[in-house]
C-alpha cells in the first residue's frame, strides 16, 4: 500500500526535498523563466498544450478544458514512468506546479501510484516566488569591495572566503562580470527571475549574524539585475575602497582579456562609441587590430575610471576606508580587511 500524498508548505518543502528529486511539472516555458534552482524540468504539457488547455478553459470553462487534458495527459502516462525511473533510484519525490493545483495534482496522483513517496508543494512555485522576495529583504551584515577596474576585486573576494569569510559573488550568480566585457568567457546568463533565485540560494547559505563580503556592482550585470530590496542594503553597506598601481591594474586587465580572439574583444568595444567617444573607440579598435594590447587596456582603463568615479558618486556608500596598497598579495589585502571589521 503507497504512502498518501503529503502537501507541504514551501518551508517544508525546500527543507525536505534537499537532496531528492524535486520535479517542476509546468510547460518549458514557464521553467526556463524561473525555477526552483535544484528542481529537474517534468513537464505536464509542453507549451502548445498548455497554450490549448489554457485556451480551453477561458471560452469553454474548467470542465472543458480538464477533459482536453486529460485526454493530453492520459497518452503520456507510460512515457512518464519510465522517464521518473531514469531520474531517480530514491522512492521518494517532490512535485510542484505553478499554484499547486490541478498539474501537480495530477502528477502526484500517477506518481504515487507507482509505488513513491510524494510530496506536493502547496501554493506550488507562486509559494515559492513570494518566500524569495520576501527573504531578499533580510537584513544582513554586508561589506563591500570597492575599487576601480583591475583592482582584483574577485580575487581579493575569494582570498576573503580562502580565510573562512562569507562572500557572495553576484557576477558568478549572473555569469557575467558587469563590465562591456563582462560575458567574455561566461556561459549564458540566467533569466531575470531565476538570476534572483539563484541569488536567493546562495543568500539561504548565510549566517545573518556574521559579516558578509560582497563587491561593488552597478544594478545591471549583463541582462541581470539586482533585486531592489537587496540593492537598498547593498548600497548601505560600507565600502573599503582598494586602490592599487595603474601598471598592476593594466596587468591585472591583460591577464583577464588578453587572451580573447581579437574579433570578441572588439565586439564588447563597439557598442561603447557613444559613451567614451567616437575617437577613444576607434583608437582601442585600431590598437586592437595592431595587437597592441597593452595600449588597448590604457584606453579602455581611462574610459572605466571616469565611468566608476561618476558612479560612486551617485551611489553614496558609507565609506568604510580608502586603502592603498603596493605589492600586497590578494591574500594580505584580505588580512587586512579582515582585520579592519574585527577590530
Amino acid at each position: 500500500m503507497s504512502t498518501p500524498i503529503q502537501y507541504l508548505s514551501i518551508y517544508e518543502f525546500l527543507l525536505q526535498s534537499e537532496g531528492y528529486l524535486l520535479l517542476d511539472v509546468r510547460a518549458p516555458k514557464e521553467y526556463n523563466k524561473g525555477h526552483i534552482p535544484h528542481a529537474t524540468s517534468f513537464p505536464l504539457f509542453n507549451d502548445e498544450e498548455r497554450a490549448v488547455v489554457g485556451t480551453a478553459y477561458k471560452k469553454e470553462g474548467k470542465e472543458k478544458a480538464i477533459e482536453i487534458g486529460l485526454d493530453i495527459v492520459g497518452k503520456k502516462m507510460g512515457d512518464f514512468a519510465r522517464s521518473l525511473r531514469t531520474l531517480t533510484v530514491e522512492k521518494k519525490v517532490f512535485i510542484h506546479c505553478w499554484r499547486g493545483g490541478m498539474r501537480s495534482g495530477a502528477l502526484a496522483w500517477l506518481i504515487n501510484l507507482l509505488g513513491y513517496e510524494v510530496y506536493v508543494l502547496q501554493g506550488g512555485y507562486k509559494a515559492y516566488r513570494q518566500k524569495v522576495l520576501d527573504d531578499l529583504a533580510t537584513p544582513l551584515k554586508l561589506c563591500v569591495i570597492g575599487g576601480e577596474t583591475g583592482s582584483g576585486k574577485t580575487e581579493i573576494l575569494y582570498a576573503l572566503q580562502n580565510t573562512g569569510e562569507q562572500i557572495i559573488d553576484l557576477e558568478k550568480i549572473a555569469n557575467h562580470k558587469g563590465s562591456a566585457f563582462g560575458g567574455l568567457g561566461q556561459s549564458p546568463q540566467p533569466k531575470p527571475e531565476q538570476f534572483e533565485n539563484n541569488l536567493h540560494l546562495a543568500l539561504s547559505r548565510i549566517d545573518c549574524n556574521k559579516t558578509c563580503w560582497l563587491e561593488d556592482e552597478s544594478k545591471a550585470l549583463g541582462t541581470c539585475y539586482i533585486p531592489e530590496s537587496f540593492w537598498v542594503q547593498l548600497k548601505a553597506a560600507p565600502v573599503f575602497k582598494i586602490h592599487l598601481p595603474y601598471e598592476r591594474r593594466i596587468r591585472h586587465l591583460m591577464n583577464q582579456y588578453a587572451s580573447f580572439p581579437i574579433e570578441s574583444l572588439s565586439e564588447c568595444i563597439r557598442p561603447l562609441a557613444k559613451r567614451m567617444g567616437t575617437e577613444s573607440m576607434n583608437n582601442a579598435l585600431e590598437a586592437l587590430q595592431q595587437n597592441q594590447l597593452e595600449e588597448v587596456a590604457k584606453i579602455m582603463l581611462r574610459y572605466y575610471d571616469k565611468a566608476y568615479h561618476f558612479s560612486a558618486t551617485k551611489k553614496q556608500h558609507p565609506i568604510a576606508e580608502d586603502l592603498l596598497f603596493d605589492k600586497q598579495s590578494y591574500q594580505e589585502i584580505a588580512n587586512i580587511l579582515i582585520q579592519k571589521t574585527s577590530a
